[in-house]
């Protein structure tokens, strides 16, 4: 089964389906609703992992102001998620100032597990400036390290917060965000992928990061970025703000594809400051190759008219 996980705002909804390009007639289930005041508002990015034989739900949450926003996760004993309840597990603290914090990610590696998040090196001024860190985890709610900055914004491609036609948010907003981790062919290399750029621009790109396996995932000397991203919009194609990948296998574990929001459109979708209930964005599903050093080759984005095969092994209607 695939485990689909979609944020309404103030709420969390499960979808799950044995064929993932058939997201809209999957099963879905409500499992989540925040009682907390200072939690129940603006629930973004929500992700799930099984760890030690339970199932975790990170995302990040605020009290109305979402200059406000941590990082919590929920916890579910049973064997199936969609069975048993989730119960929080509180907030995780990411730094003693309680900086801003959203789209946590975790994985393990080498039987320690890392959280990966995007976050503010300090409060706004004059502009916002949302950074990638990691830190290594004590258990699945709590971190047992400080959190190291892996990536800040700062070629062109990962700054634009301008539209084509003019408008743009209130203040300027440098973005690093939403971190995933995935690894080479023959797995020497931890890789991660972030978007930058503006979600409201046409330019919001992948970019990624990797570091040697052995390496010290806490030093950011062990991580090197690429001065260029690796997906992003396709003007011929009509495909714009490309962001968040995610890798999943086919039904036979055949092949590899990655998932990733994008849109149909250059124009400003909706006024000033971005809002997730006009997001005009929508779930897009693409085959990886391997290039020839064994990094995943993303290729273009493609069009919404391209047919493209099912995933292998996928079952048929």
């Amino acid at each position: 089964m695939y485990y689909y996980l979609q944020d309404s705002d103030d709420r969390i909804v499960l979808r799950r389906t044995d064929d993932i390009t058939d997201l809209e007639n999957a099963s879905q289930k409500e499992v989540w609703t925040p009682k907390d005041i200072n939690s129940a508002f603006h629930l973004w990015s929500p992700e799930m992992y099984r760890i030690n034989d339970k199932w975790y739900i990170y995302y990040a949450a605020d009290d109305g102001n979402t200059d406000n926003h941590q990082i919590y996760v929920i916890e579910n004993k049973s064997d199936d998620p969609f069975e048993g309840e989730f119960v929080s597990k509180g907030r995780i603290k990411t730094d003693n100032d309680n900086n801003w914090a959203i789209h946590p990610s975790v994985f393990e590696h080498e039987g320690s597990w890392y959280m990966l998040w995007s976050g503010w090196q300090t409060r706004r001024i004059e502009a916002e400036t949302q950074c990638i860190y990691i830190a290594k985890m004590e258990n699945p709610y709590k971190l047992a390290s400080e959190r190291t900055l892996i990536s800040k914004p700062e070629y062109e491609w990962e700054r634009q917060w301008i539209n084509p036609d003019g408008s743009k948010t209130g203040y300027p907003i440098y973005v690093n965000e939403d971190p995933q981790c995935f690894h080479t062919k023959d797995g020497d290399k931890i890789l991660v992928y972030y978007s930058a750029s503006g979600t409201w621009t046409p330019y919001y790109a992948v970019g990624l990061l990797y570091a040697s396996v052995g390496s010290d995932l806490l030093n950011p000397d062990s991580w090197t970025k690429l001065n260029k991203p690796v997906f992003t919009q396709d003007v011929d194609n009509q495909v714009f703000a490309t962001g968040s990948p995610c890798f999943i296998p086919s039904p036979d574990g055949e092949e590899i594809y990655f998932l990733y929001q994008a849109r149909a459109t250059d124009k400003e979708p909706y006024g000033s400051l971005p809002a997730a209930s006009m997001d005009t964005r929508s779930p897009r599903l693409q085959k990886m190759e391997w290039d020839d050093d064994g990094f995943p080759k993303l290729g273009v984005a493609l069009s919404e008219s391209e047919i493209l095969a099912k995933p292998s092994g996928t079952k048929p209607e």
